[in-house]
């Protein structure tokens, strides 16, 4: 289930499965919580315009 899981996490908040496998070990399973820390976690990573 958990790779399941992974896959839906990085398909639909934009990050790698391997991030997504790391903040359902760190969370847990619930789906609202996951989406919102993958979310955060994209825009944090996402680089800046100069």
């Amino acid at each position: 289930m958990t790779d399941f899981q992974a896959q839906f996490l990085a398909k639909e908040a934009g990050i790698t499965e391997a991030q997504a496998r790391e903040l359902i070990e760190l969370i847990g399973t619930d789906r609202a919580s996951l989406l919102r820390e993958a979310r955060l976690l994209k825009a944090r990573l996402k680089p800046r315009d100069a």
